[in-house]
């Protein structure tokens, strides 16, 4: 049965957190200013709520059980979070505070430029980490080192990057969903053609490096037909597939998400976007769910509630 935690004097937990640290009765009642009698009581009322001996005597010094080891994390978490809630005060604002963002890009240059600015007026002096979403991204949210991440998700039912595939410790929110399209300059001799699915695979093409892998969705729906793609260039980013597509060899094409035709009118006038010549059955295949994720620890942060409100604001605005 669960215990009410009003009956827990919380100041065990401090006990229990530096005794974790320091594996010493001396050294916690040191950095608590109390005598090692006072810690020796502490742990013996913690022993009796946690029927369990946290903590055995060895001549190293206290080991703590699985139990205890098991908890140190969370009190961890628990001490930090304590610490930073006692030392404010109703005058203080929040400055300084580091935003860590994890984005497809050029998603975040076209619908959500304007969030730093959105950011320092709300959190004033904030540092604010934009990075490129890439094949670590998902692991950097789960281990803290992100607070959120925006990108598209494949639905094909072979993919790996399905958002049912997401660890169920991840929470997420689906902004918009979209197709990817096919670049190319706008002298490409297939613009001189019927476009079908023949004339797309005549021509040579750059991908992608999408989440360590060369292929996507999109390949696994023409190989099931019995067919490939001819590559002859791999990147890193949507960015460098449209560059190299604009470039003097007017033979390549490039397939990137749709919201790159906002992208091109700026930064590649020359080139243009056509639909993928597939039918809408296997078009459905390659629909982009373009998605907010974060860590369910996270889901009741106020700088959390904040941030996803404001991409959210800048998503609808941008593509109203």
């Amino acid at each position: 049965m669960n215990k009410p935690l009003h009956r827990l004097d919380l100041n065990l937990l401090i006990t229990l957190q530096l005794l974790l640290q320091e594996r010493s009765v001396t050294k916690a009642a040191k950095k608590l200013s109390v005598t090692p009698s006072a810690v020796s009581k502490s742990l013996t009322k913690l022993r009796e709520w946690f029927d369990d001996p946290l903590f055995v005597r060895t001549p190293q010094g206290l080991q703590p059980t699985l139990l205890s080891l098991s908890m140190e994390s969370e009190l961890s978490e628990w001490f930090q979070i304590g610490t930073q809630l006692s030392s404010k005060r109703g005058s203080d604002t929040p400055k300084g505070v580091t935003f860590q963002l994890m984005m497809e890009s050029p998603l975040h240059m076209v619908l959500l430029s304007q969030l730093p600015q959105m950011i320092n007026q709300q959190y004033h002096d904030a540092n604010i980490k934009i990075r490129n979403w890439d094949y670590d991204s998902l692991e950097a949210i789960i281990s803290g080192n992100a607070d959120i991440g925006f990108t598209g998700r494949e639905t094909h039912h072979r993919s790996q990057e399905t958002l049912a595939l997401l660890p169920y410790y991840i929470d997420y929110e689906v902004l918009f969903t979209e197709r990817p399209m096919v670049y190319m300059r706008k002298d490409h001799p297939a613009t001189k053609q019927d476009w079908t699915l023949a004339t797309f695979l005549q021509y040579a093409h750059i991908t992608v490096l999408w989440e360590a892998r060369e292929s996507w969705a999109l390949d696994e729906v023409i190989a099931a037909m019995g067919l490939k793609r001819n590559i002859a260039m791999s990147v890193s980013t949507f960015e460098q597939s449209l560059f190299m597509a604009e470039l003097e060899d007017p033979k390549l094409m490039t397939t990137a998400p749709g919201y790159c035709r906002e992208y091109i009118k700026h930064h590649h006038p020359n080139l243009v976007a056509k639909p993928i010549p597939l039918d809408d059955k296997e078009n459905l295949e390659l629909d982009v769910p373009f998605t907010l994720m974060w860590h369910k620890r996270n889901s009741h942060t106020p700088k959390l509630i904040w941030l996803k409100e404001a991409i959210k604001q800048l998503v609808s605005a941008n593509r109203a």
